[in-house]
């Protein structure tokens, strides 16, 4: 078993991670930069270290983080997700020093980082793909050609992209012409790469992922799926499982194709399959993210499985806890990301000191997040505060508890996401479940909000509470 784990991430997923090491039993270690000194996940680990001033850089060199992991005794080193966790170079650096990487090995991250070799791969495998380039495009001239054979709408895509960057619709030769720079220079200052290539724009679909667990013996299982099609700019904003707009015969195929994806590859660890769902009922493999997803509390509420302790078991060698069979979703469960984002203001991030900070509670209720009242939201990371994940045995229930829930959280001194969730859920078609991936650009109106004015009046309580305590 792994005895200690260095855990070269921040903010609540290392907290998350933290939380499982000390069920088994392991000893977490974390880094910072000067920026997080004062960060939970730097309270809540066993072993804490500062790894410079600058914000980033810190978090982002492999070669000092398995330095580290050495120098402090680590057998194991969990990325997490975002900064180094999809970087091959982190993986055979940890390959390279008898060090535990848990995720999947480098030449597993090399192929799939790829997308035109992990569209490849999943071709030959016999997975749909959606049509288009079969090689990173050499210039405009050669990306317009092809794009009047496959016909637009189409999608330019970095190839080393991820995250919602790097991508851009074209609806027109024109549209393709003038986003063909931007996005060769977006895929250059973000993956480091300028290869981009180009896909048939799949309309409005519906984006359907499937959790996958897979370990060194050779075992694959899926752990049913995610319907992520509430997202603004690529970027995911509420996530669900399972999906409410599936039958169980497509439940079933894409649960399939899932495992077949990660046996096509040696796939190993946790990982996530993405799936693009048409108007016709056809499934596309979109890619496959080879880290933790941020998401996986959703699957974690309707299996039970502890998606990152399997993690943590499967790199310490031993086979996965359960079979197929063993795997059943019960009720429902949405995860709703609560950002420091003003929506009113097209999404402007709002960083800077969390005055108060309630949590909600209840049946089926969880809240994984990295702030408390009087904690400064530093502006050089994500806008996430806190994943606010919610479970019920039916989807009525699971919209009348979510919608609860945003009532009873309370973040304030920054502005957020909240007022927005709950106009969503407040939506006759979300409440049908008759949602694609256009719904937060088609709904508009959904801004159309009033400001979250509840801040005095809990004020107001608290100041009584005390002065009454004091009183006494």
């Amino acid at each position: 078993m792994i005895k200690k784990l260095l855990i070269p991430n921040r903010g609540e997923i290392a907290v998350r991670i933290i939380r499982a090491c000390a069920e088994l039993g392991i000893t977490s270690v974390v880094t910072y930069t000067d920026v997080d000194r004062h960060a939970l996940h730097v309270k809540k680990a066993d072993e804490a270290y500062n790894v410079g001033a600058d914000p980033l850089a810190g978090y982002l060199n492999a070669r000092r983080i398995v330095a580290l992991a050495r120098a402090t005794g680590c057998d194991a080193i969990h990325p997490g997700y975002g900064f180094l966790s999809e970087n091959p170079h982190l993986a055979e650096r940890c390959e390279q020093y008898g060090i535990r990487f848990v995720g999947p090995p480098a030449q597993v991250i090399h192929r799939l980082g790829d997308k035109i070799e992990a569209r490849h791969t999943m071709e030959a495998a016999g997975i749909p793909i959606v049509p288009g380039s079969h090689t990173s495009l050499g210039g405009v001239d050669e990306a317009l050609s092809l794009a009047e054979q496959i016909g637009y709408p189409v999608m330019l895509k970095a190839t080393a992209g991820g995250g919602g960057r790097g991508i851009r619709r074209c609806n027109s030769p024109l549209e393709l012409s003038r986003n063909y720079e931007r996005v060769v220079s977006e895929a250059q200052k973000a993956f480091g790469s300028t290869k981009v290539f180009l896909e048939k724009c799949v309309v409005n679909p519906r984006h359907i992922e499937v959790q996958v667990l897979a370990d060194h013996q050779g075992h694959a299982i899926h752990l049913f799926e995610r319907d992520c099609s509430i997202q603004r700019r690529h970027q995911k904003l509420i996530e669900i499982g399972p999906s409410p707009q599936l039958s169980e015969k497509q439940r079933a195929t894409i649960g399939k194709l899932a495992v077949k994806a990660c046996r096509a590859v040696g796939y190993r660890n946790a990982g996530t399959v993405e799936f693009l769902l048409d108007a016709q009922g056809n499934f596309y493999f979109m890619e496959m993210n080879t880290r933790l997803q941020v998401e996986h509390p959703v699957t974690e509420a309707i299996t039970g499985v502890d998606i990152v302790q399997e993690q943590l078991l499967i790199a310490a060698g031993e086979s996965l806890s359960y079979r197929q069979e063993d795997i059943q979703h019960r009720g429902y469960a949405m995860e709703l990301r609560i950002n420091a984002e003003d929506p009113k203001n097209d999404f402007l991030p709002s960083f800077g000191r969390i005055t108060r900070y309630y949590a909600p509670g209840g049946p089926g209720v969880r809240t994984d997040g990295a702030i408390y009242t009087g904690y400064d939201l530093p502006p050089y990371f994500d806008s996430l505060c806190v994943k606010l994940t919610v479970w019920a045995m039916s989807w009525e229930k699971l919209l009348n508890r979510a919608h609860q829930a945003l009532h009873d959280i309370g973040i304030y001194g920054v502005k957020t996401t909240i007022p927005y969730y709950r106009k969503i859920l407040a939506s006759p078609e979300f409440r049908r479940g008759e949602f694609d991936t256009s719904f937060v650009d088609n709904h508009l109106e959904l801004l159309n909000y009033s400001a979250d004015t509840r801040e005095p009046e809990l004020a107001a309580v608290v100041a009584a509470a005390i002065a009454a305590h004091m009183g006494a």
